[in-house]
């Protein structure tokens, strides 16, 4: 498997082979309409040194099932580490952009760097969650679980989250994309109108759901060893000096772009 920049997901997978596992399943029909997928990390690290996988920033919500830690996380604007060692295995249900608002009630933004219990929208604790989750022997077993609790509580369907998805492919796709007017005036919508609905569904701001993409086309172009003009492309984001443009790439692939063209060339 290879890095999966352009999906905003686990980056650099490839440098964890034989390290973990990632598997993905589908949802059940009523439920995918508001969830992308569920996913399964497991691994078995018998070195003394904990391997760290990184994981890019993506506009989701995810439900992170593990020991002890289980929480509705919302969207971040930063790269994550997760510390790999022993042997273990983590459940998620990634969201689709938007997709969780319904559960939620309340804007996703007030998700942002504050996990939310999961007891406020399942009938079970974090606790009793895991203990049903891990208690199973199939991947199967666990998706049909999950399925289960979620359909308990599902919502009527939002037609906004198409429009939501609409909007967020169409910056992903158009890598010419660099500023908020450009999607208002493609979708026909007042800026303030696409920042409030960003915040009450997203929980990120347009404004740096473009650059997210922007700087992960960046180092997916450097990973393909193709020429990218770093100081055009801090330009065209808006950036006024290279520091700013730098920072935001760290936060968003790990490691600075220097760095980064030098990692991919394995130098």
């Amino acid at each position: 498997m290879h890095a999966e920049l352009p999906s905003m997901g686990v980056l650099n997978l490839a440098g964890g082979e034989g390290k973990l596992k990632l598997t993905r399943h589908a949802a059940s029909d009523a439920l995918s309409f508001f969830i992308k997928h569920y996913w399964i990390v497991s691994w078995n690290c018998t070195d003394e040194v904990p391997y760290f996988q990184h994981v890019v920033p993506n506009p989701c919500v995810n439900l992170v099932v593990e020991p002890d830690k289980t929480l509705f996380f919302g969207p971040s604007p930063r790269k994550f580490s997760y510390p790999i060692h022993g042997k273990g295995m983590v459940f998620g249900v990634k969201f689709k952009p938007g997709g969780f608002y319904p559960f939620l009630k309340q804007p996703v933004s007030t998700l942002v760097d504050h996990p939310l219990e999961v007891q406020n929208i399942l009938d079970v604790d974090g606790a009793e969650l895991e203990k049903r989750i891990f208690s199973l022997s199939t991947e199967q077993d666990m998706v049909a679980t999950m399925d289960e609790l979620l359909l308990s509580k599902l919502p009527p369907q939002d037609e906004q989250i198409v429009f939501v998805n609409r909007i967020i492919d169409h910056i992903a796709s158009e890598h010419d994309i660099s500023k908020v007017e450009q999607v208002c005036a493609h979708f026909g919508i007042h800026i303030r109108k696409l920042q409030r609905l960003f915040d009450q569904y997203v929980g990120m701001n347009p404004k740096w759901v473009i650059r997210l993409y922007r700087l992960q086309n960046a180092a997916e172009t450097m990973e393909q060893r193709l020429p990218v003009d770093l100081s055009r492309l801090s330009m065209e984001l808006g950036y006024h000096d290279q520091p700013h443009f730098i920072k935001d790439f760290k936060a968003v692939v790990g490691c600075t772009p220097d760095e980064y063209r030098r990692m991919v060339r394995g130098g």
